[in-house]
């Protein structure tokens, strides 16, 4: 059964705003959600709004999955027995992910129920490690949140082997959410500084006058990078990584906005260092990215303008963007795949719906 399922409310004078004007925000509404969710966990993808099995699972979805669930079960005020069912799936398929051996997170399914490789991305496990330390700092049952502690703690060792940048950063993030309840483990403490000091060193021998960044493209989940450090020198008390943050932020914030709105660097040829910025095809996960980063930026005491920017960021969704056209779908509570030059792209696949509702309790909560 859907969740909560309600519709957005939006101002009353433009259901389509553009650019600069002001909307409330939506219900959450689970509906859409549940119906990618079949009893091995979350689809990947959908061919409209209808789920399509050919593409399986992956490690990626459900780990998103489970990090909203933290979120939601946190918040209160849903059907509390049906979140805990989905978190439990998401939580089960996880586990089922990890691959003992080489201490690593599978990351593709079949539909079949078999798995295509041993070990996912780098990024597919620091994206998992972060929702296990989400699960682990803020779940309410004990039996879920002591097998994302073994989990955690179990996939962790192989992070520090890792070259990816945004890898290190959802790792980060992730520690920082286990440290919510285990603030004085010297050892996590040591792995955030360890990685937080790698990013550090990335932006040093990257950046220049015009270019502060880690790298020498600016590719998708970009502002989660900024994000890790920003967090990461509030954890460990040191300003150096929270200022460099903060400074990489801004600039990204620079560059990802078009026409007086958010206009996330686009997936079709990304931003190469001394070529072209692609305008499109802008994705949902870059529009949650900035929403989380441009929040917490906020609380790290950076001002008003980054509560700007979260909303900026957060609108994307129902509207105002450079198209003028919603990605998110009241009716169903699924969010469409991304924006491209001339049209929406109607399907209504996990990683965008998740994006979204991601997005939306982060705007909820502050």
């Amino acid at each position: 059964m859907p969740i909560n399922a309600s519709k957005v409310v939006m101002n009353q004078t433009d259901s389509n705003p553009g650019c600069g004007e002001s909307m409330r925000l939506p219900e959450v509404n689970l509906e859409h959600l549940t119906l990618m969710t079949d009893p091995t966990g979350m689809l990947q993808h959908a061919h409209y709004g209808v789920p399509r099995y050919a593409d399986g699972y992956c490690v990626d979805d459900n780990a998103r999955a489970l990090l909203l669930m933290a979120l939601i079960e946190e918040a209160g005020g849903h059907d509390a027995r049906a979140v805990h069912a989905l978190a439990s799936r998401y939580l089960a398929f996880v586990s089922h992910a990890f691959n003992p051996g080489p201490g690593r997170f599978r990351n593709f399914m079949s539909y079949d129920r078999q798995w295509t490789e041993a070990c996912g991305s780098e990024d597919s496990h620091g994206r998992t490690l972060w929702a296990l330390g989400t699960v682990a700092g803020r779940c309410g049952d004990p039996g879920r949140q002591a097998l994302a502690r073994e989990l955690f703690h179990a996939a962790l060792p192989a992070l520090g082997a890792f070259t990816s940048p945004r890898a290190w950063a959802y790792g980060l993030l992730g520690l920082d959410e286990y440290l919510r309840t285990s603030g004085s483990d010297t050892g996590l403490l040591g792995m955030v500084s360890l990685l937080a000091d790698r990013l550090m060193a990335l932006f040093r021998q990257a950046s220049g006058e015009d270019w502060l960044w880690f790298e020498d493209r600016v590719t998708y989940c970009n502002a989660r990078v900024p994000q890790a450090l920003i967090r990461s020198g509030a954890l460990l008390r040191r300003p150096e990584l929270t200022g460099m943050g903060l400074g990489a932020l801004a600039w990204l914030a620079r560059l990802q906005s078009a026409d007086g709105c958010f206009a996330p660097i686009g997936c079709k040829g990304f931003y190469v260092r001394g070529g072209t910025r692609a305008r499109f095809d802008q994705q949902p996960v870059d529009a949650c990215a900035m929403v989380s980063a441009s929040l917490d930026a906020f609380r790290a005491g950076a001002g008003d303008v980054w509560m700007e920017r979260a909303d900026s960021a957060f609108h994307w969704f129902l509207g105002r963007n450079q198209l003028r056209q919603p990605l998110y779908d009241p009716r169903s509570g699924g969010c469409r795949d991304g924006l491209h030059a001339e049209r929406v792209n109607e399907n209504l696949g996990a990683e965008s719906t998740l994006s979204f509702l991601m997005a939306l309790m982060e705007m909820r909560q502050n």
